[in-house]
């Protein structure tokens, strides 16, 4: 029996939408490929391409997006919607070699055609606006402060004459802290051709998407090129996410995600302290059932009619599962069966598709392929003046050294000594780690620092890269308004290094950090104003009295006459009770 590695899985669902993009100008592709995990997890990648033109006839390709490309100049886009964490050591090599996910958040790059850095800039923020409309996020916010332009950390992906790549601008910025969600996902379905309505699109729904572990929605825009010289605008979108079966499964039961009972959990009883109420899970012990239906909540709705129809190679569906895993469909599909551990179908443009997996006991997981490098990174030191940033990159292959550039975008307010940058290997400082280093320093208010280092890592080596910086004091009206809880710092990213063509073969993102800066009191303020304002309504409501009021006896007030007339009756009246006498008369 033959395995197939996970690269040559992708080639295999790669190669069939490369030679459809490029027989025809206006057509549309679109496959799913689901992929059991170790821990009852499932990958499902979904990927959509478009091919069009710029000119003013599209039908499949979106005309809106179409229009802000042509009106920014941007040859060449990349965008990417990410939360959560992919894990690396238990889920192994990240799908499409990394390079349709971008770090948690929204991160954007684009190659511009300008003819200075200043109208470059100007096209930029055109294009951010512009995007921030389409898709419901606020990547208006990119401004000079979250820009950097990289200098060896990405390559065009696209056709460019050479003419045309020297007058390319690579601009890239990333918001850290915008959280995605299903407003995002809807522009982003609007672009598909079948709006989700039929094929496998049809399962995209925002309840099932960001429930996952990790989730990521990218499109990818690039000029493709044929032999004979013909060139057309491609469109990929790709939707990658991480389910949890148990956790999928429990919807049906309860909306709401509850705990299980400990009756039904499988514990582990070797643990000289576990107890009746204690519970220590064993993971990987069975592969729990599963299906489409169950999954995302639908089946698949058909095929879309747009979509070109599938050739020998290509298909809608695969399932990559353990060869002793038994599947089954609904009817009307057709199976082509590419090794055992891959099996794909075609579906019937008027029928719903489902796939059923039963349980399987014990579990059995495909092997897994690490990935070139494992990275983390994280703060170091202590207090509100200073700090670190340390990575840990590991190496885990036992005969090949690993090259890649380290790029990191830090804001202006977190100020990078470059004299503190080190690479260890075991607590020693070596030489030959670090090969090349561009470093672009911060300006208050105007850009921040970019950091770009060339490293090389030997076999089954460990190297600690660190460096340390200050935290400056920002201005009152610069804190967000959930100051305490710290700013998001965006991931790192590195890319990783072909041997002999020295270009970019897998992309990795760390995660983001959130960095604690010197915060003021802001309930002072508050303080003062009512301290102020209750001294201020005193002291002028005293003056104002004094200034105003006249103080005067009340004879005055009264005059004579009236109390003269008043003492006179009071004084007839008490010497009437005396006397007995008649009434006094009255003047």
């Amino acid at each position: 029996m033959r395995l197939l590695s996970w690269p040559s899985i992708t080639q295999l669902l790669l190669a069939p939408l490369v030679v459809a993009s490029a027989s025809e100008y206006n057509d549309y592709s679109e496959n799913l490929l689901l992929k059991s995990l170790p821990g009852n997890s499932v990958l499902a990648s979904f990927r959509f391409v478009s091919n069009g033109t710029f000119d003013s006839h599209h039908s499949v390709f979106p005309r809106s997006l179409a229009q802000i490309l042509q009106q920014s100049q941007t040859k060449e886009l990349h965008l990417k919607f990410t939360l959560g964490r992919w894990d690396a050591e238990q889920w192994g090599r990240q799908i499409w070699d990394g390079r349709t996910a971008g770090g948690t958040g929204v991160e954007l790059w684009a190659w511009v055609e300008a003819a200075d850095d200043s109208e470059a800039d100007a096209r930029w923020t055109t294009l951010n606006n512009a995007l921030s409309g389409l898709f419901c996020a606020s990547l208006n916010f990119i401004d000079s402060t979250r820009t950097i332009r990289p200098v060896m950390s990405f390559q065009p992906d696209g056709h460019h004459s050479p003419e045309r790549l020297e007058r390319l601008h690579l601009l890239h910025g990333t918001l850290p802290r915008e959280p995605v969600c299903t407003e995002n996902l809807t522009p982003f379905l609007k672009l598909l051709p079948c709006k989700g309505k039929a094929g496998i699109s049809s399962l995209l729904d925002g309840h099932r998407l960001f429930d996952a572990q990790w989730q990521s929605m990218s499109i990818d825009v690039k000029p493709v090129c044929e032999e004979s010289g013909k060139c057309q605008l491609q469109m990929e979108q790709t939707v990658d996410m991480v389910l949890d079966v148990e956790r999928s499964l429990g919807k049906k039961d309860s909306p709401v995600p509850k705990p299980p009972p400990i009756e039904h959990l499988s514990c582990d009883q070797e643990k000289p302290y576990a107890g009746g109420d204690s519970c220590f899970p064993l993971s990987g012990v069975t592969d729990l059932p599963w299906s489409l239906s169950e999954m995302f909540g639908r089946p698949i709705r058909g095929s879309c009619p747009l979509a070109v129809v599938p050739t020998e190679e290509a298909t809608h569906v695969c399932v990559n599962i353990a060869e002793q895993r038994s599947i089954f469909v609904s009817q009307g599909s057709e199976e082509r069966k590419k090794s055992p551990e891959l099996r794909c179908f075609i579906l019937n443009e008027n029928l719903d598709f489902d796939i059923i997996l039963p349980e399987l006991s014990p579990s059995t997981n495909i092997p897994l392929t690490p990935p070139p490098l494992y990275a983390s990174r994280s703060l170091t030191g202590h207090g509100q003046e200073r700090g670190g940033i340390q990575a840990v990159l590991n190496n885990p292959s036992s005969n090949s050294t690993v090259e890649f550039v380290y790029l990191e975008s830090l804001p202006w307010f977190m100020k990078p000594y470059l004299h503190t940058l080190s690479a260890t290997i075991s607590g020693k400082d070596d030489g030959n780690i670090i090969q090349d280093i561009y470093y672009r320093p911060a300006l208050d208010r105007k850009r921040g620092t970019q950091l770009e280092v060339r490293l090389r890592v030997p076999p089954r080596e460990t190297v600690l890269l660190n460096y340390e910086f200050d935290k400056a004091v920002l201005r009152y009206t610069e804190y967000p308004p959930d100051a305490n809880r710290g700013f998001d710092i965006a991931p790192a990213i590195i890319s990783i290094l072909d041997p002999t063509s020295q270009k970019s073969t897998f992309s990795i993102r760390t995660t983001s950090l959130l960095l604690s800066l010197p915060t003021p009191d802001f309930s002072m303020p508050y303080n003062v104003i009512i301290l102020t304002s209750t001294v201020m309504a005193l002291a002028f409501g005293s003056i104002f009295n004094i200034l105003v009021r006249r103080f005067v006896g009340a004879d005055e007030v009264l005059g004579g006459g009236l109390v003269s007339k008043i003492r006179g009756r009071i004084m007839a009246l008490v010497a009437n009770r005396r006397a007995g006498g008649d009434k006094p008369k009255t003047e």
